[in-house]
């Protein structure tokens, strides 16, 4: 295969899995009496835009969309096909989940050419499926099985995130701290960063469940409709996660600036009853003459005693007005 002529894979589409194109030569030799055709493509390789731009028959206006940096979820239909871009989640080694991967898909009554820049798991998933004889035969079908290996791999993610927001919950009933807060927020930032994209993916899989597309067959709209039932539930799932964030992170903040007063209270008590004393043995402490008691051996400890007592009348009085 050459991959690094931005070649992915090329498979002629049939019912007993079809066979695969190896080439750009072969590729380039294809013509609609072989059968249905998928071009998966590297669309950062530069032969990619060419082969695009000047041997696909595709109008300029799609090839510029299929090779654009960035896109949102969307379908845009023409005469003799439809352009489909969709997401995945990532979950490629070190990358983060909600930074998802684009794939622009064009399909016809009898090709399919997508492109990617970054390995998508669903896209593997359908050539492991070829490899066992098992893959889709028509371009319909293939998109609908693309369609639901993206879903597939959503879903554990968004679970995943749910799980996490339940402990966060349990954690701050038991210890609220600042650390969950810090968690609270990269959850909460994570449920926006997916629903960005899968809001409208979602509106996405709808038209390809209800509209009469080129390509699609009742059984395709069907798989795109269970798909689409399926990603507005994790929709609803996003935007419940939201607002359970929001409402938690107010309540850890509200718990914290309780613990903040309490601790405040305590230390004005603590200083309310020894302000009066350090005024008293900061006056005793004064080194002039005529102090009461500087010839006396018993006036120190006259003084402690008065000083204890005053204390334990400062504090029955504050227990006294209920300030503790």
């Amino acid at each position: 295969m050459e991959r690094e002529s931005g070649l992915v894979c090329a498979r002629i589409l049939a019912a007993e899995g079809g066979s695969e194109l190896k080439t750009w030569a072969e590729v380039r030799a294809w013509t609609p009496g072989h059968g249905a055709l998928w071009v998966h493509l590297d669309r950062s390789a530069a032969q990619v835009r060419s082969w695009l731009l000047e041997e696909s028959t595709l109008d300029p206006l799609i090839c510029e969309a299929m090779l654009a940096d960035e896109t949102r979820p969307r379908v845009h239909r023409e005469r003799n096909g439809s352009l489909l871009i969709l997401r995945g989640v990532n979950l490629n080694p070190g990358a983060d989940p909600e930074d998802m991967v684009s794939i622009r898909i064009w399909i016809e009554a009898d090709r399919v050419i997508s492109l990617r820049q970054r390995r998508l798991l669903a896209v593997q998933d359908v050539r492991e499926r070829f490899a066992r004889t098992e893959g889709p035969s028509s371009p319909g079908e293939l998109v609908a099985v693309i369609v639901r290996g993206l879903s597939d791999r959503i879903g554990p993610v968004v679970d995943g995130l749910e799980e996490a927001l339940d402990d966060l919950e349990s954690r701050l009933i038991d210890a609220p701290d600042q650390e969950i807060r810090a968690q609270l927020s990269a959850t909460r930032r994570q449920a926006v960063a997916l629903r960005r994209y899968l809001a409208p993916q979602r509106d996405v899989l709808w038209r390809l469940a209800t509209e009469q597309l080129p390509a699609f067959s009742d059984r395709d709209r069907a798989r795109c409709r269970e798909v689409a039932d399926r990603m507005l539930r994790h929709v609803e799932d996003l935007d419940a996660m939201r607002e359970r964030a929001a409402v938690t992170q107010e309540e850890l903040v509200a718990r914290l600036q309780d613990r903040l007063n309490r601790n405040m209270y305590l230390l004005s008590l603590v200083a309310a009853v020894f302000l009066p004393l350090g005024l008293i043995t900061g006056l005793l402490g004064i080194n002039v003459g005529g102090m009461p008691g500087a010839d006396s051996a018993t006036a120190f400890w006259v003084v402690c005693a008065l000083l204890v007592g005053l204390g334990f009348l400062e504090l029955g009085l504050l227990y006294m007005r209920r300030w503790f």
